[in-house]
């Protein structure tokens, strides 16, 4: 069925080729393109519909967000003001996988319009409702996974101010998404303590957003909140205890929780800003603690540890009908030892590089400086202030002269490797630069950005020789054969591309992953291509027939960098699950699981000797590992 946008139509179904209704005569496609099926709910800022895009073969599904506040006649011009900030902020935060991605924005027939990415999965009230109360293994991997998205979201100068079980949904392969942002607030920090409106669902708000005064720790609360509800199946309202002004909530609990989790949440719940955690890396510090973590795997009743970590995430394993490769556990003794955890960086490590003498590391990061380090102790060489923006991706030059790097602003540069001094700015392309590779010969410099575009620099002169189209997203990945004569791009609309470096047109285009691509590799011999995808796979492919060999499926979060090793034995991945693990390219089986970090893994590499491996990580950390003999 198709269902009528009109707020005001008595009979809003109808038949699912019509165009038009057929009771009101309102147009039914949104922007000739979005079918509107059922509606999912309604409130104070409009109306949601489950839809379909009909402009793709497959017609996905899609949400329409329908803008009608009940003030909007009185007011027009600053409805359509608040619109295009929404809409424009929506998209911003939509490059995180865990927040819905904004596809369209529209104003049809005097209706404001916003559509989103469709995400498959069920709410926490209704996760809530089918399975029962959460463990405090499960609130644990709850705040893991949602901690560092609000942390990105505030990072943007963004409250959320409607955290709730509502609005976070758990994917069928466990992971959770904020979604709903139409109460979210933009702010600079000079209007932190500014009186606004209050807003958000009443029962988990902060004390001080009930009065209109938001501010980054008011999302905490509610998160807070949301865990104890969870935990309780209580009521919020009716675990506050009004005469004493606290939470009294550790008497509902329907299993025992550890004491370290309940003090954490206790420190959330704090009615006065100040007593409470400022922020969400503050509360991760604490949450991947020692003190915590050992508690939960020592106090947790009822859970079977024997096959997995001891805070493997708990949810319902998604089911496929691709033959995929079952990991095995390894039964040596511990082979890599992490020797090295560097600090400096004031945000996320999105990219590390080796020198090739493997000397020396290279680290790019959310505070748009790269930091030059020594690989034996760590020591840090030099900083440099590198763009106006986040450093997205960088790339070490063949013969370790020059390393690249490329940002949100939009430019590329290249810099000395040994001074940190710049020597070129390359300009071109329309939006963030997400990806960078070096030709093997150190002679063409390839990058892919969020224009939908990949483009090949000539590094000597920065002309650019070519510039390649045909992704319908963000060009999210980029690698290129030793050879020379492969390049390989990826994107979030799911695919890769496979082209000559000097032709206009793609030669294959591979299919499979069921989610946006975030990293290529491709081996020494010219003879495989690896992908990581937010589908939580790695994809091993062959190159030359682009015929899919094996899919490796034991990562619980996106996977965000691959690399293999130097001999062409193993290959290299980290993920958002926290973990970087080792796989045997002969048989497709996992080897080793590094899980030093307690945050995502962003990016990885590895010596020329395969004996060294380099892991950047979101709370702003780089480890290093060295094989043991």
């Amino acid at each position: 069925m198709s269902h009528c946008l009109n707020p005001y139509c008595s009979t809003p179904q109808n038949p699912d080729t019509a165009n038009f209704c057929c009771y009101c005569g309102f147009k039914l496609l949104l922007g000739d393109r979005y079918r509107a099926l059922e509606s999912l709910g309604r409130g104070g800022f409009g109306r949601t519909f489950l839809a379909v895009d009909e402009y793709k073969p497959s017609r996905p599904k899609c949400v329409i967000k329908q803008f009608f506040p009940q003030n909007q006649s009185s007011h027009p011009e600053q409805a359509r003001e608040l619109f295009q900030r929404e809409a424009i902020q929506l998209e911003r935060l939509g490059d995180h996988p865990q927040i819905p991605e904004l596809l369209a924005h529209f104003e049809q027939a005097d209706y404001l319009y916003l559509v989103q990415e469709y995400i498959d999965g069920e709410n926490l009230l209704q996760r809530l409702a089918r399975r029962g109360p959460f463990s405090d293994r499960q609130v644990w991997h709850l705040l893991h996974d949602l901690l560092p998205v609000l942390d990105f979201i505030h990072n943007n100068q963004v409250i959320h101010r409607d955290v709730k079980p509502q609005n976070v949904i758990q994917r069928p392969n466990g992971q959770y998404v904020l979604v709903d942002f139409g109460a979210a607030k933009s702010i600079a920090g000079s209007d932190l303590p500014r009186t606004g409106t209050s807003i958000g669902s009443p029962e988990f708000v902060a004390p001080e957003q009930a009065i209109g005064k938001a501010v980054y720790a008011s999302d905490l609360y509610s998160l807070g909140v949301t865990c104890i509800y969870l935990m309780t199946r209580v009521r919020p309202a009716d675990l506050f205890d009004t005469d004493e002004g606290v939470w009294v909530w550790q008497q509902h609990v329907q299993a025992p929780v550890s004491s370290a989790l309940s003090q954490l949440l206790d420190k959330l719940l704090q009615g006065p800003i100040k007593r409470r955690y400022q922020s969400a890396s503050e509360v991760l510090q604490d949450l991947t603690g020692d003190r915590i973590v050992q508690a939960l795997t020592r106090e947790s009743v009822g859970v079977d540890h024997s096959a997995n970590q001891s805070l493997a995430p708990v949810f319902e394993a998604a089911t496929s009908s691709q033959t995929t490769i079952s990991p095995i556990a390894p039964t040596a003794p511990k082979v890599w030892k992490c020797l090295h955890r560097l600090t400096g960086h004031s945000s996320w490590v999105r990219a590390v590089a080796l020198h090739p003498e493997g000397n020396t590391l290279a680290s790019g990061s959310g505070d748009k400086t790269l930091k030059f380090w020594r690989l034996d102790g760590g020591e840090l060489l030099r900083t440099v202030v590198a763009h106006e923006a986040w450093v997205r991706a960088i790339a070490a030059s063949p013969d370790g002269r020059m390393v690249g790097s490329c940002s949100n602003d939009k430019t590329i540069k290249i810099w000395d490797w040994q001074t940190g001094n710049c020597l070129g700015t390359f300009r071109g392309h329309g939006d963030w630069v997400r990806s960078l590779a070096f030709s093997s010969n150190g002679k063409l410099l390839v990058s892919g950005s969020q224009d939908r575009t990949v483009k090949v620099w000539h590094v000597a002169t920065g002309e650019l020789l070519q510039t390649l189209e045909g992704h319908s997203h963000w060009v999210t990945a980029i690698g290129l054969s030793p050879d020379g004569q492969t390049l390989v791009s990826g994107s979030r609309d799911k695919t890769l591309y496979l082209w000559h470096p000097s032709k206009p047109q793609p030669l294959k285009t591979l299919e499979g992953h069921t989610s946006s691509i975030n990293t290529v590799a491709i081996s020494a011999d010219n003879s495989l291509l690896a992908s990581g995808s937010d589908d939580t796979t790695v994809r091993l492919w062959d190159l030359t027939s682009g015929r899919l060999k094996h899919t490796l499926t034991d990562h619980r979060g996106a996977v965000h960098s691959v690399v293999f090793t130097p001999d062409g034995s193993a290959l290299i991945s980290g993920s958002q699950d926290g973990s970087v693990k080792i796989w045997d390219l002969a048989t497709g089986h996992l080897l080793h699981t590094l899980s030093d970090h307690a945050n995502w893994i962003w990016s990885v590499a590895v010596a020329r000797d395969g004996a060294t491996i380099v892991a950047g990580c979101w709370d702003g950390s780089i480890k290093i590992w060295r094989k043991q003999s």
